[in-house]
Protein backbone atom coordinates (compact mmCIF):
# COMPACT_ATOMS: atom_id res chain seq x y z
CA UNK A 1 0.00 0.00 0.00
CA UNK A 2 2.95 2.50 0.58
CA UNK A 3 4.59 2.04 -2.63
CA UNK A 4 0.94 2.59 -4.18
CA UNK A 5 0.63 5.78 -2.41
CA UNK A 6 4.41 6.92 -3.49
CA UNK A 7 3.26 6.16 -6.93
CA UNK A 8 0.18 8.25 -6.76
CA UNK A 9 2.02 10.74 -5.45
CA UNK A 10 4.45 10.84 -8.45
CA UNK A 11 1.15 11.03 -10.78
CA UNK A 12 -0.22 13.84 -9.23
CA UNK A 13 3.58 15.56 -9.63
CA UNK A 14 3.49 14.99 -13.39
CA UNK A 15 -0.35 15.61 -14.00
CA UNK A 16 -0.96 18.71 -12.07
CA UNK A 17 2.57 19.89 -11.69
CA UNK A 18 2.52 19.73 -7.82
CA UNK A 19 5.99 19.18 -6.40
CA UNK A 20 5.72 15.78 -3.97
CA UNK A 21 7.16 17.93 -1.59
CA UNK A 22 3.76 20.01 -1.28
CA UNK A 23 1.81 16.69 -1.26
CA UNK A 24 3.39 14.97 1.57
CA UNK A 25 3.55 18.43 3.61
CA UNK A 26 -0.52 19.16 2.86
CA UNK A 27 -0.57 15.08 3.74
CA UNK A 28 1.20 15.81 7.08
CA UNK A 29 -1.20 18.42 7.58
CA UNK A 30 -4.22 16.43 6.48
CA UNK A 31 -3.03 13.75 9.26
CA UNK A 32 -2.44 15.93 12.18
CA UNK A 33 -5.88 17.51 11.59
CA UNK A 34 -7.81 13.88 11.50
CA UNK A 35 -5.70 12.61 14.95
CA UNK A 36 -6.89 16.02 16.54
CA UNK A 37 -10.30 15.75 15.28
CA UNK A 38 -10.82 12.18 15.80
CA UNK A 39 -9.46 12.08 19.33
CA UNK A 40 -11.03 15.95 20.27
CA UNK A 41 -7.10 16.41 21.17
CA UNK A 42 -5.93 20.05 21.32
CA UNK A 43 -2.33 18.80 22.32
CA UNK A 44 0.52 19.43 19.62
CA UNK A 45 0.65 16.74 17.12
CA UNK A 46 3.50 15.51 14.56
CA UNK A 47 2.81 13.77 11.17
CA UNK A 48 6.07 12.48 9.18
CA UNK A 49 5.78 10.69 6.12
CA UNK A 50 8.81 8.78 4.31
CA UNK A 51 9.20 10.13 1.00
CA UNK A 52 10.93 7.16 -0.54
CA UNK A 53 8.76 4.18 1.19
CA UNK A 54 5.83 5.83 1.95
CA UNK A 55 5.57 4.92 5.66
CA UNK A 56 3.11 7.20 7.98
CA UNK A 57 4.08 8.03 11.54
CA UNK A 58 1.83 10.29 13.93
CA UNK A 59 3.45 11.41 17.17
CA UNK A 60 1.18 13.35 19.51
CA UNK A 61 3.35 15.32 22.90
CA UNK A 62 1.85 14.46 25.93
CA UNK A 63 3.30 15.05 29.80
CA UNK A 64 3.85 12.96 32.07
CA UNK A 65 1.73 12.97 35.49
CA UNK A 66 0.82 11.18 38.33
CA UNK A 67 -3.05 10.99 37.46
CA UNK A 68 -4.03 11.53 33.94
CA UNK A 69 -7.16 13.76 33.33
CA UNK A 70 -6.71 14.28 29.79
CA UNK A 71 -5.49 11.31 27.90
CA UNK A 72 -4.66 13.00 24.67
CA UNK A 73 -2.42 15.88 25.96
CA UNK A 74 -1.26 13.56 29.93
CA UNK A 75 0.33 10.05 30.23
CA UNK A 76 0.82 8.59 33.56
CA UNK A 77 4.58 8.02 35.27
CA UNK A 78 4.01 4.57 35.20
CA UNK A 79 3.49 4.26 31.78
CA UNK A 80 5.81 6.74 30.60
CA UNK A 81 8.79 4.70 32.18
CA UNK A 82 7.86 1.55 30.38
CA UNK A 83 9.40 4.08 27.42
CA UNK A 84 12.36 5.19 29.37
CA UNK A 85 12.49 4.79 32.80
CA UNK A 86 14.21 8.03 33.04
CA UNK A 87 10.86 9.93 33.01
CA UNK A 88 9.91 12.23 35.84
CA UNK A 89 6.79 14.25 36.59
CA UNK A 90 6.46 17.32 34.17
CA UNK A 91 8.32 15.76 31.40
CA UNK A 92 6.99 16.16 27.76
CA UNK A 93 6.96 13.05 25.39
CA UNK A 94 5.94 12.26 21.99
CA UNK A 95 3.83 9.14 21.68
CA UNK A 96 3.28 7.35 18.56
CA UNK A 97 0.11 6.85 17.12
CA UNK A 98 -1.60 4.67 14.37
CA UNK A 99 -3.00 6.33 11.71
CA UNK A 100 -5.17 3.25 10.70
CA UNK A 101 -6.73 3.79 14.43
CA UNK A 102 -8.54 6.83 13.58
CA UNK A 103 -11.60 5.91 11.71
CA UNK A 104 -13.86 6.68 9.16
CA UNK A 105 -14.46 10.31 9.95
CA UNK A 106 -11.12 11.04 10.55
CA UNK A 107 -10.25 9.28 7.14
CA UNK A 108 -12.80 11.76 5.55
CA UNK A 109 -11.29 14.45 7.52
CA UNK A 110 -7.68 14.18 5.97
CA UNK A 111 -8.81 13.75 2.57
CA UNK A 112 -10.91 17.17 2.81
CA UNK A 113 -7.82 18.62 3.69
CA UNK A 114 -5.50 17.07 1.63
CA UNK A 115 -7.75 18.14 -1.19
CA UNK A 116 -8.38 21.79 -0.08
CA UNK A 117 -4.37 21.78 0.00
CA UNK A 118 -3.76 20.44 -3.34
CA UNK A 119 -6.37 23.15 -4.75
CA UNK A 120 -4.38 26.18 -3.07
CA UNK A 121 -1.24 24.65 -4.67
CA UNK A 122 -2.61 24.57 -7.77
CA UNK A 123 -4.03 28.08 -7.64
CA UNK A 124 -0.59 29.13 -6.58
CA UNK A 125 1.19 27.57 -9.80
CA UNK A 126 -1.43 28.97 -11.91
CA UNK A 127 -0.77 32.72 -9.84
CA UNK A 128 2.83 32.31 -10.65
CA UNK A 129 2.38 31.58 -14.04
CA UNK A 130 0.07 34.20 -14.71
CA UNK A 131 1.15 37.16 -12.49
CA UNK A 132 4.60 36.64 -15.32
CA UNK A 133 2.12 37.38 -18.04
CA UNK A 134 1.11 41.18 -16.37
CA UNK A 135 1.69 43.60 -19.71
CA UNK A 136 1.51 40.79 -21.99
CA UNK A 137 -1.06 40.00 -24.90
CA UNK A 138 -3.04 36.26 -24.56
CA UNK A 139 -5.34 35.00 -27.17
CA UNK A 140 -8.99 34.47 -25.05
CA UNK A 141 -11.83 32.50 -25.80
CA UNK A 142 -15.50 34.64 -25.23
CA UNK A 143 -17.51 32.12 -22.97
CA UNK A 144 -20.22 35.07 -21.97
CA UNK A 145 -20.91 38.38 -21.70
CA UNK A 146 -22.59 39.92 -18.25
CA UNK A 147 -24.11 43.74 -18.14
CA UNK A 148 -21.22 44.85 -20.61
CA UNK A 149 -18.55 42.45 -18.87
CA UNK A 150 -17.17 40.03 -20.92
CA UNK A 151 -15.99 36.79 -19.47
CA UNK A 152 -13.34 34.94 -21.21
CA UNK A 153 -10.98 31.67 -20.72
CA UNK A 154 -7.17 32.09 -21.16
CA UNK A 155 -6.24 28.54 -20.97
CA UNK A 156 -5.93 27.22 -16.92
CA UNK A 157 -7.70 30.36 -15.80
CA UNK A 158 -10.42 32.91 -16.37
CA UNK A 159 -9.76 36.40 -17.38
CA UNK A 160 -12.41 39.29 -17.09
CA UNK A 161 -12.86 42.22 -19.40
CA UNK A 162 -14.91 44.62 -18.11
CA UNK A 163 -16.95 47.12 -20.25
CA UNK A 164 -14.70 49.93 -19.54
CA UNK A 165 -11.59 48.01 -21.17
CA UNK A 166 -13.37 47.10 -24.00
CA UNK A 167 -13.25 48.77 -27.19
CA UNK A 168 -16.77 50.67 -27.90
CA UNK A 169 -18.93 49.58 -30.36
CA UNK A 170 -17.26 46.17 -30.34
CA UNK A 171 -19.51 43.02 -29.35
CA UNK A 172 -18.65 39.94 -28.71
CA UNK A 173 -19.45 36.54 -29.51
CA UNK A 174 -19.63 33.19 -27.32
CA UNK A 175 -16.34 30.71 -28.47
CA UNK A 176 -14.91 34.03 -30.61
CA UNK A 177 -11.32 34.29 -30.14
CA UNK A 178 -10.01 37.81 -28.88
CA UNK A 179 -6.41 39.32 -28.66
CA UNK A 180 -6.44 41.01 -24.53
CA UNK A 181 -3.82 42.89 -22.74
CA UNK A 182 -2.84 41.39 -19.24
CA UNK A 183 -3.88 44.69 -17.19
CA UNK A 184 -3.33 42.87 -13.84
CA UNK A 185 -3.83 39.63 -12.19
CA UNK A 186 -5.25 39.37 -8.48
CA UNK A 187 -4.72 36.70 -5.81
CA UNK A 188 -7.71 35.94 -4.77
CA UNK A 189 -9.46 33.37 -2.17
CA UNK A 190 -11.11 31.29 -4.55
CA UNK A 191 -8.23 31.89 -6.91
CA UNK A 192 -6.01 34.25 -9.00
CA UNK A 193 -8.48 36.86 -11.04
CA UNK A 194 -6.70 38.15 -14.50
CA UNK A 195 -7.84 41.39 -15.87
CA UNK A 196 -7.43 42.41 -19.17
CA UNK A 197 -8.22 45.02 -21.63
CA UNK A 198 -9.39 45.82 -25.17
CA UNK A 199 -8.41 49.23 -24.96
CA UNK A 200 -5.09 49.97 -23.38
CA UNK A 201 -2.26 51.22 -25.78
CA UNK A 202 0.06 48.18 -25.05
CA UNK A 203 -2.41 45.80 -26.64
CA UNK A 204 -1.59 47.85 -30.31
CA UNK A 205 2.70 47.71 -29.17
CA UNK A 206 2.52 44.14 -28.21
CA UNK A 207 0.45 43.39 -31.78
CA UNK A 208 3.07 45.13 -33.39
CA UNK A 209 5.65 43.57 -32.11
CA UNK A 210 3.98 39.99 -32.62
CA UNK A 211 3.58 41.16 -36.22
CA UNK A 212 7.18 42.85 -37.20
CA UNK A 213 10.11 40.94 -36.83
CA UNK A 214 12.21 44.01 -37.06
CA UNK A 215 10.73 45.22 -33.78
CA UNK A 216 11.29 41.58 -31.80
CA UNK A 217 15.24 42.12 -33.00
CA UNK A 218 15.02 45.43 -31.60
CA UNK A 219 16.08 47.20 -35.20
CA UNK A 220 12.91 49.13 -35.03
CA UNK A 221 11.77 50.59 -31.86
CA UNK A 222 8.16 52.09 -30.81
CA UNK A 223 9.26 55.35 -29.16
CA UNK A 224 5.47 56.09 -27.80
CA UNK A 225 1.71 55.52 -28.65
CA UNK A 226 -1.63 57.69 -28.36
CA UNK A 227 -4.71 55.66 -28.39
CA UNK A 228 -8.42 56.52 -28.60
CA UNK A 229 -9.31 52.96 -29.02
CA UNK A 230 -12.22 51.79 -31.61
CA UNK A 231 -11.35 54.83 -33.07
CA UNK A 232 -7.57 56.09 -34.12
CA UNK A 233 -4.05 55.23 -32.95
CA UNK A 234 -0.76 57.03 -33.51
CA UNK A 235 2.31 55.10 -33.12
CA UNK A 236 5.83 56.73 -33.74
CA UNK A 237 8.30 54.36 -34.61
CA UNK A 238 12.45 54.78 -34.91
CA UNK A 239 14.81 52.63 -36.66
CA UNK A 240 18.55 51.84 -34.94
CA UNK A 241 19.58 51.28 -38.45
CA UNK A 242 20.27 53.49 -40.91
CA UNK A 243 19.38 50.83 -43.89
CA UNK A 244 15.95 49.72 -42.13
CA UNK A 245 12.95 51.84 -42.67
CA UNK A 246 10.97 51.83 -39.36
CA UNK A 247 7.73 52.94 -40.76
CA UNK A 248 7.97 50.47 -44.00
CA UNK A 249 8.97 47.40 -41.42
CA UNK A 250 5.35 48.39 -39.85
CA UNK A 251 3.32 48.89 -42.77
CA UNK A 252 4.68 45.38 -44.20
CA UNK A 253 4.96 44.52 -47.98
CA UNK A 254 1.34 46.39 -49.64
CA UNK A 255 0.46 47.07 -45.79
CA UNK A 256 -0.12 43.28 -44.67
CA UNK A 257 1.69 43.60 -41.46
CA UNK A 258 -0.47 46.52 -40.47
CA UNK A 259 -3.53 45.66 -42.10
CA UNK A 260 -3.43 42.55 -39.81
CA UNK A 261 -3.28 44.42 -36.78
CA UNK A 262 -6.14 46.61 -37.76
CA UNK A 263 -8.50 43.88 -38.52
CA UNK A 264 -7.57 42.45 -35.02
CA UNK A 265 -8.76 45.86 -33.77
CA UNK A 266 -11.85 45.64 -35.78
CA UNK A 267 -10.90 48.75 -38.13
CA UNK A 268 -9.16 50.92 -35.64
CA UNK A 269 -7.17 53.57 -37.87
CA UNK A 270 -3.45 53.61 -37.30
CA UNK A 271 -1.42 56.41 -38.30
CA UNK A 272 2.51 54.82 -37.80
CA UNK A 273 4.69 57.84 -37.90
CA UNK A 274 8.75 58.11 -37.93
CA UNK A 275 10.25 59.50 -34.45
CA UNK A 276 12.60 62.29 -34.70
CA UNK A 277 14.72 64.19 -32.14
CA UNK A 278 13.84 67.03 -33.78
CA UNK A 279 11.01 68.44 -31.51
CA UNK A 280 9.99 70.82 -34.50
CA UNK A 281 10.06 67.68 -36.81
CA UNK A 282 8.46 65.09 -34.82
CA UNK A 283 5.80 67.22 -34.21
CA UNK A 284 4.90 67.77 -37.51
CA UNK A 285 4.68 64.44 -38.48
CA UNK A 286 2.98 63.86 -35.55
CA UNK A 287 -0.06 65.40 -36.95
CA UNK A 288 -0.01 63.08 -40.13
CA UNK A 289 -2.04 63.07 -42.71
CA UNK A 290 -2.40 67.26 -41.94
CA UNK A 291 0.73 69.03 -43.83
CA UNK A 292 2.64 71.56 -41.69
CA UNK A 293 4.29 74.68 -42.95
CA UNK A 294 6.14 75.50 -40.05
CA UNK A 295 6.77 74.20 -36.25
CA UNK A 296 7.48 77.38 -33.89
CA UNK A 297 9.09 75.77 -30.34
CA UNK A 298 8.89 76.98 -26.26
CA UNK A 299 11.43 74.93 -25.25
CA UNK A 300 10.73 76.37 -21.79
CA UNK A 301 6.61 75.79 -21.61
CA UNK A 302 7.02 72.21 -23.80
CA UNK A 303 4.22 74.17 -25.95
CA UNK A 304 4.85 74.54 -29.78
CA UNK A 305 2.91 76.86 -32.51
CA UNK A 306 2.38 74.74 -35.56
CA UNK A 307 1.00 76.59 -38.54
CA UNK A 308 -0.70 75.01 -41.72
CA UNK A 309 -2.21 75.66 -44.83
CA UNK A 310 -5.61 77.05 -44.87
CA UNK A 311 -7.10 73.77 -46.80
CA UNK A 312 -5.22 71.92 -43.81
CA UNK A 313 -6.57 72.97 -40.52
CA UNK A 314 -9.87 71.12 -40.26
CA UNK A 315 -6.88 68.17 -41.07
CA UNK A 316 -5.05 68.79 -39.29
CA UNK A 317 -7.28 69.03 -35.70
CA UNK A 318 -9.81 66.22 -36.94
CA UNK A 319 -13.05 65.22 -35.64
CA UNK A 320 -13.63 67.25 -32.52
CA UNK A 321 -9.98 67.78 -32.64
CA UNK A 322 -9.20 64.11 -32.28
CA UNK A 323 -5.88 64.49 -34.35
CA UNK A 324 -4.16 67.26 -32.27
CA UNK A 325 -5.18 65.34 -29.08
CA UNK A 326 -3.44 62.36 -29.90
CA UNK A 327 -0.29 64.12 -31.62
CA UNK A 328 -0.05 65.83 -28.55
CA UNK A 329 -0.74 63.17 -26.51
CA UNK A 330 2.30 61.34 -28.36
CA UNK A 331 4.87 63.77 -28.60
CA UNK A 332 4.47 65.25 -25.06
CA UNK A 333 3.57 68.59 -26.10
CA UNK A 334 1.50 71.02 -26.33
CA UNK A 335 0.40 72.32 -29.86
CA UNK A 336 -1.44 75.58 -30.93
CA UNK A 337 -2.83 74.61 -35.14
CA UNK A 338 -3.00 77.80 -36.28
CA UNK A 339 -4.33 78.43 -40.66
CA UNK A 340 -1.53 80.28 -42.68
CA UNK A 341 -4.04 83.56 -43.01
CA UNK A 342 -4.57 83.47 -39.22
CA UNK A 343 -1.08 83.35 -38.47
CA UNK A 344 -0.63 85.83 -41.17
CA UNK A 345 -3.41 88.04 -39.65
CA UNK A 346 -1.75 87.80 -36.10
CA UNK A 347 1.80 89.15 -37.44
CA UNK A 348 -0.07 91.83 -39.37
CA UNK A 349 -2.09 92.78 -36.02
CA UNK A 350 1.22 92.79 -33.92
CA UNK A 351 3.02 95.33 -36.83
CA UNK A 352 0.46 97.39 -36.84
CA UNK A 353 0.24 97.44 -32.82
CA UNK A 354 4.20 98.19 -33.00
CA UNK A 355 3.35 100.73 -35.27
CA UNK A 356 1.06 102.92 -33.47
CA UNK A 357 3.33 102.71 -30.21
CA UNK A 358 6.88 103.44 -31.91
CA UNK A 359 4.25 106.34 -33.35
CA UNK A 360 3.27 107.70 -29.90
CA UNK A 361 6.40 108.21 -28.65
Amino acid sequence: MNADFIDALNALEKERGISKEVLISAIEAALISAYKRNYNSTGTVRAEIDPLTGEIRIFASKTVVDTVETPTVEISLENAKKINPLYEVGDVLEVEAKAKDFGRIAAQTAKQVVVQRIREAERGNIYEEYIEKENEILTAIVQHVEKGNVYVELGKTDGLLMSNETIPGETYENSERIKVYVLEVRNENRGPQVLVSRTHPGLVKRLFELEVPEIQSGIVQIKSIAREAGSRTKVSVYSTDPQIDAVGSCVGQRGARVERIVSELHNEKIDIIEYDNDSAIYIAKALSPAKVLMVYINEDEKAARVIVPDNQLSLAIGKEGQNARLAAKLTGWKIDIKSQSQAEDTMSSMAEAEDEEEAEE
